[in-house]
């Protein structure tokens, strides 16, 4: 099968013109799990191979280097490269910003991470990250661009000021549309940081194009950024899905779908899921487009509810029942808790626990930027159309804004 994309990686390591300003420098790596190359050979041991490039560290987001943590905040230490010899420093261990001694290890930093296109998903608090050290230590960082498998479409609240974190690198929505690279253009522009910044584009991406509408669908294998990212169905449902993570309800870890599905030991799902139909029909039936809902039942192995037999709902966003431009995950999971708390009002719906390290707000409204969303759903008289006035205004200034930093 002959390859119409080509990555970052695969360019950088088929073009030697490309890699020439690397020469004599040393030159550290960002990368993950899905760090890989059109043969599936890792990002660092394909660059370590090159003759003509000097590599003197790597560095590991969330979940490490090659892979080693299966939940969330679980951190990985600092190691020596068994087979290069060179330091791997975790940027999701004692630290979340790179030291002074990190900074050292490096003249150029290569950044190849797959992305989820979501807000809340770390490795893009990480590169903000790594630009502000590069500014400040006078470092460049090269991205080496990959696809947003969630494509183009935006959705969401806007982070508010004030709520940065982690989970939140700034004032976008909860889909934001863009690739690593040019969300990378974003944050210099948007921070006024002075680095030496560079993207390798990627040559033959089309975010439009069926049937992956983001992801190369058929030519390019899908290698989890995350453990609980097994599929671009997944990416495709995530922006909404993650919003769990700040509810009691199992999101599907422990289960072979996590963050496709959603449901609790104690919910009546066939309700819940009539109850959604019953609130969008009454002023917005579009929110239930582009996907298909499906009553479940499913038993975690580890993780919320576990050993439990939960009654729940997998959203279907693949195959025939899969609009790319109607498809709002992140509306549908509103959705579902508003329609959980007007059939249970009392149901303990938000998590009260330290997520990722901040102990005075509540998850729920750290992953959406604010406490907006949750101020709906637990408003008793709140209509849909609310929700979507606070939104659409929010979007439509993100898509006006992001226009300046399409690099396809």
């Amino acid at each position: 099968m002959t390859q119409t994309i080509q990555f970052g990686i695969d360019r950088l390591i088929a073009d030697p013109a490309l890699r020439r300003p690397l020469a004599g420098r040393r030159i550290a790596l960002l990368a993950h799990p899905a760090s890989v190359t059109a043969d599936l050979t890792h990002s660092l041991d394909a660059l370590a191979a090159l003759p003509d490039l000097k590599i003197t560290a790597a560095f590991g987001p969330q979940h490490g280097l090659r892979g080693d943590k299966q939940d969330n905040m679980v951190e990985s230490p600092d190691f020596l490269d068994p087979q290069l010899g060179i330091p791997i420093f975790s940027l999701y261990g004692e630290v979340r910003r790179p030291t002074d001694a990190m900074m050292d290890s490096f003249d150029i930093l290569l950044v190849d991470l797959q992305d989820l296109g979501c807000r809340i998903y770390t490795f893009i608090t990480t590169l903000r990250y790594v630009l502000e050290a590069a500014a400040k230590h006078g470092k460049s960082v090269w991205v080496l661009d990959r696809p947003n498998p969630a494509g183009r479409p935006v959705e969401g609240l806007t982070l508010r000021d004030g709520w940065e974190s982690f989970v939140g690198a700034g004032p976008m929505p909860m889909r934001h549309g863009l690739t690593m690279g040019e969300l990378g253009h974003w944050f210099i522009a948007t921070l006024k940081l002075d680095v030496d910044y560079q993207v390798i584009e990627m040559q033959g991406w089309q975010p439009d194009a069926a049937p992956g509408y983001g992801w190369p669908l058929g030519e390019r294998t899908w290698i989890n950024p995350s453990p609980n990212a097994p599929n671009l169905w997944m990416a495709r449902a995530y922006a909404g899905t993650v919003m769990l993570e700040g509810a009691t309800l199992s999101e599907g870890r422990g289960t072979t779908r996590p963050l496709e599905l959603f449901g609790a030991p104690d919910i009546d799902a066939r309700a819940v899921l009539a109850e959604m139909n019953v609130f969008a029909r009454n002023s917005a039936p579009h929110w239930l487009n582009g996907c298909k809902l499906r009553e479940c039942w499913f038993e975690p192995t580890f993780h919320k509810h576990a050993g439990k037999l939960n009654h729940g709902i997998q959203i279907h966003c693949e195959g025939p029942y899969y609009d790319h431009a109607a498809f709002k995950p992140w509306r549908i999971q509103a959705l579902a808790f508003k329609a959980i708390r007007r059939l249970y009002p009392d149901y303990p719906l938000w998590r009260d626990f330290a997520y990722e390290y901040e102990h005075d707000r509540l998850a729920i409204d750290l992953i959406n930027g604010s406490p907006l969303l949750r101020e709906w759903v637990d408003d008793p008289a709140s209509q849909a159309v609310d929700l979507d006035r606070q939104t659409c205004p929010d979007e439509a200034a993100w898509k006006e804004q992001s226009l300046a930093f399409l690099l396809y």
